[in-house]
C-alpha cells in the first residue's frame, strides 16, 4: 500500500492520493425532511464544502465529484434546471475561495448541452485556478464511464487514421492516457453515499483497482466524521493490484 501518511493520523498510515465520491442520497435526505428536491441538492453543497476541508486535512491531493451524470438529464425538467442553476451558483460563488487556498479546478464530461453561460464559468474558473498546485478537485459533469471510453477511443483511431500511431501502438497505457483524467493517478478509493452497492457508469476505466467503499449514509449527511471513516477502511486494506502478497515477497527477493 502506499507509504503516504495523513497529517495527525498514525505514523505509516496509508493516505489515497485520489478520493472519487459518488454523491448520493440528496432527494431521500429531502423527503425525510419534507423539503423540496433542491433543498437535498443545497444541503450537498454544504458536504461537499466539509469533505474538500478533509481532503486539505488529509493532504489528498485529487478529489473527483460525479455531480451530473449523462442519465441526469433524463431526471425531471424542473430538477434538471435546479441542478444547472446550483451548479452555476457553486462556481460563481466559490471558485474565488478555491483559487485563494491553492485549489486546481477541472471538469470532466461532454459541456456541449450546457448553456453557454454555464460554459463560459466553467472554462474561465479552470483558467482562473489552472496553475494552483495544493490539490486538484474535479467535476464530473454529463459525464458517463462509457463515454469516456468511447471518446478516448475516437481519439486513438483518429491518430491512427491520421499516420501518427499504428493499431499495434494501442495499448493499456495509451488509452489510459486519452482519458478524461489521463494526466491524473486513478482514484485509489471510491466512496459512494446513500445506500447503493454500484458504481452507475461513473469512470469504468480507472476504478480497475480502486477500493471501493458504500455507505447508508446519504449525501448531505456526510460529513467529516464519515470521511474519516472511510479513509480509516481504506487505511485497513491491503491493495494487490492482482498480485498474492506472497508473489510479491518471492518477486521482491529474486530481485534483491
Amino acid at each position: 500500500m502506499p507509504s503516504r501518511e495523513s497529517p495527525g493520523q498514525p505514523e505509516h498510515t496509508p493516505v489515497p492520493r485520489h478520493v472519487a465520491i459518488i454523491m448520493d442520497g440528496n432527494n431521500r435526505w429531502a423527503r425525510r425532511q419534507s423539503l423540496p428536491g433542491a433543498a437535498g441538492h443545497r444541503a450537498g453543497v454544504e458536504a461537499v464544502r466539509g469533505v474538500l476541508r478533509s481532503c486539505q486535512q488529509h493532504g489528498i491531493e485529487v478529489l473527483t465529484l460525479f455531480a451530473f451524470s449523462s442519465e441526469n438529464w433524463g431526471r425531471p425538467r424542473p430538477e434538471v434546471r435546479a441542478l444547472l442553476a446550483l451548479l452555476s451558483r457553486y462556481l460563481r460563488n466559490e471558485v474565488r475561495d478555491l483559487h485563494k487556498d491553492g485549489v486546481r479546478l477541472r471538469f470532466m464530461g461532454e459541456r456541449r448541452r450546457f448553456s453557454d453561460r454555464l460554459q463560459r464559468l466553467m472554462a474561465n474558473a479552470e483558467f482562473l485556478t489552472r496553475d494552483n498546485t495544493v490539490a486538484t478537485v474535479v467535476l464530473a459533469v454529463d459525464y458517463g464511464g462509457r463515454w469516456d471510453i468511447t471518446q478516448a477511443s475516437r481519439q486513438l483511431a483518429a491518430r491512427v487514421q491520421a499516420g501518427e500511431m499504428t493499431v499495434e501502438d494501442i495499448d493499456e497505457a495509451s488509452l489510459s492516457r486519452a482519458m478524461a483524467l489521463g494526466d491524473l493517478p486513478a482514484p485509489d478509493l471510491c466512496i459512494r453515499t446513500g445506500g447503493d452497492a454500484r458504481i452507475s457508469n461513473f469512470m469504468l476505466w480507472q476504478f480497475a483497482y480502486s477500493e471501493l467503499y458504500f455507505t447508508h449514509t446519504l449525501w448531505p449527511d456526510f460529513g467529516e466524521l464519515e470521511f474519516a471513516r472511510a479513509l480509516s477502511d481504506y487505511a485497513r486494506r491491503e491493495r494487490r493490484f492482482g498480485v498474492r502478497e506472497s508473489d510479491a515477497l518471492a518477486s521482491g527477493a529474486q530481485d534483491a
